[in-house]
């Protein structure tokens, strides 16, 4: 890039973060990071009847926690402070003052209904302002202020064509003549989203605006005011502009905000690791190669062009997001595998907070047993918690019960398997194995899968567990043998 590249993420607080916003700033990021530039985190809060801080610091939280860091904004400064737009209206005003006095921009007075009218009476089909205002008389101002009417202000679109060539699209060109003249304020002077976006991009020297492909159509009308800005000397130039694809949930439709695998909290909140949600989420759109799909966040950087980014929509797949988070985890080391799964393990009670230093000793001696076998850090617990859980409140899985230490069978393989460890000398896992070997595949003649599917049950509560022989050895002779008897009714 021959400019320093500064590109923006700046995200309306009005709802909770969803994965294209996650993936928008993602790919903002990477490009940001890619080229050596600057990345820029604004908040675009101009919405004062739907803009909450608590959405604002949902986003702050987002982007901490997917560890997408910003150069500058909230909670880090910057040159072009103030970063969220509630706090820059001085600015916007300043800007239309300039605009009007160069005539790019004109007042009017127009009501909906009366454009409306318009229409239906000329037959037009072309939805929009239809330029009434652009060149009132004198005796038409002089009416429309007799009346009381308060002006919105608008922006002259050129005659022509717009035409820039998207960093994902190609070349388009839109036909300013279906581009009618935008409002750039309200009529008690608040700022609209079609001023302050501009306005903020060019006084913070936005060099690349990389956006959802829905955003797409207002880039004709951006485009004239961002030379507009540049002419009055507010700009140094137009920025480059490329539109990202669309994210298609079930049914081949837009994901919505609505949809269940749209809500980002939720992947935290059930224990995907960020850098496997960031891996799935760069693959809707853009790839590291054509027969790789698993990389870190580092090898992205190195690799991302914008360039590469597919225009067609991309479909949201759960279980590949899945698979690719699986992956991830089998990157970490145990060590790092107990720590991520530490506050899971204490919010759901699992473990107190603190831990005691005995629960610490078993969760790490247990942990070797686990870490191959979870999908996701929540699974820690449901995989040993039974380890941790005082034994009158331990209970069984009531489906898994009831199919496998309930029956004849059950109980009597149960019963075998209590015989078989009272009298054992050493309670390790090789003597356990041994022990059980011998009562239930050897003299009762069982497969191992049926013979030790019940002693799973009555000892975990589930029967998928760590190996059976191990956690039998980690919950130790006395509480083994009581859950044994217990579940014999």
């Amino acid at each position: 890039m021959p400019t320093p590249v500064r590109v923006r993420f700046c995200p309306s607080p009005t709802g909770s973060p969803h994965v294209g916003f996650a993936r928008a700033a993602l790919y903002n990021w990477a490009f940001a990071r890619h080229h050596g530039g600057t990345f820029v985190f604004r908040i675009e809060d101009t919405d004062k009847e739907r803009s909450t801080e608590e959405s604002y610091e949902a986003m702050v939280g987002t982007l901490q926690w997917l560890g997408l860091d910003w150069d500058e904004g909230p909670l880090v400064g910057g040159p072009h402070a103030p970063y969220r737009q509630s706090e820059r209206t001085e600015l916007y005003r300043d800007v239309l003052a300039r605009l009007a006095d160069s005539s790019y921009t004109y007042d009017c007075y127009c009501t909906t209904d009366e454009v409306a009218a318009r229409r239906l009476e000329s037959g037009s089909k072309q939805m929009g302002y239809d330029g009434f205002c652009r060149d009132l008389t004198p005796e038409q101002l002089d009416a429309f202020l007799a009346a009381g009417r308060r002006p919105v202000v608008r922006f002259r679109m050129p005659d022509g064509s717009i035409t820039w060539d998207d960093l994902v699209r190609g070349e388009v060109t839109f036909e300013t003549q279906y581009v009618p003249d935008f409002a750039l304020c309200r009529a008690n002077g608040d700022p609209l989203y079609t001023l302050v976006n501009p306005v903020d991009d060019a006084l913070m020297e936005i060099t690349h605006v990389l956006r959802g492909e829905d955003l797409l159509s207002s880039t004709p009308r951006q485009i004239p005011l961002h030379e507009a800005l540049v002419d009055l000397g507010v700009s140094k130039a137009v920025p480059a502009f490329g539109h990202l694809p669309l994210i298609m949930g079930e049914g081949n439709k837009k994901l919505s905000k609505r949809d269940p695998q749209s809500h980002l909290w939720a992947y935290r909140d059930n224990g995907y690791l960020p850098e496997g949600l960031l891996n799935y989420l760069a693959l809707l759109g853009w790839a590291i190669a054509a027969d790789r799909d698993v990389f870190t966040l580092e090898e992205m950087v190195e690799a991302f062009d914008i360039r590469d980014v597919n225009p067609n929509p991309a479909r949201f797949d759960t279980k590949k997001c899945d698979a690719i988070n699986t992956s991830h985890l089998r990157m970490l080391s145990v060590e790092e595998i107990t720590n991520r799964a530490l506050p899971f393990l204490k919010a759901s009670g699992v473990l107190t907070d603190p831990v005691s230093p005995a629960d610490q000793q078993l969760l790490e001696l247990a942990m070797p047993f686990v870490a191959e076998r979870v999908n996701k850090l929540t699974e820690v617990g449901d995989m040993l918690g039974f380890l941790f859980v005082a034994d009158e409140d331990f209970a069984l899985d009531p489906a898994d019960r009831e199919k496998l230490v309930d029956t004849d069978e059950g109980q009597a393989v149960v019963q075998a398997a209590l015989d078989a460890l009272r009298g054992l000398g050493i309670w390790s896992a090789a003597q356990i194995s041994d022990a059980l070997q011998g009562a239930l595949v050897e003299e009762m003649g069982l497969k191992p899968r049926v013979a030790f599917g019940p002693v799973r049950v009555a000892v975990t509560g589930r029967r998928i567990s760590p190996p059976l022989f191990e956690s039998l050895e980690l919950l130790g002779r006395e509480r083994s043998l009581v859950r044994l008897q217990a579940a014999l009714g």
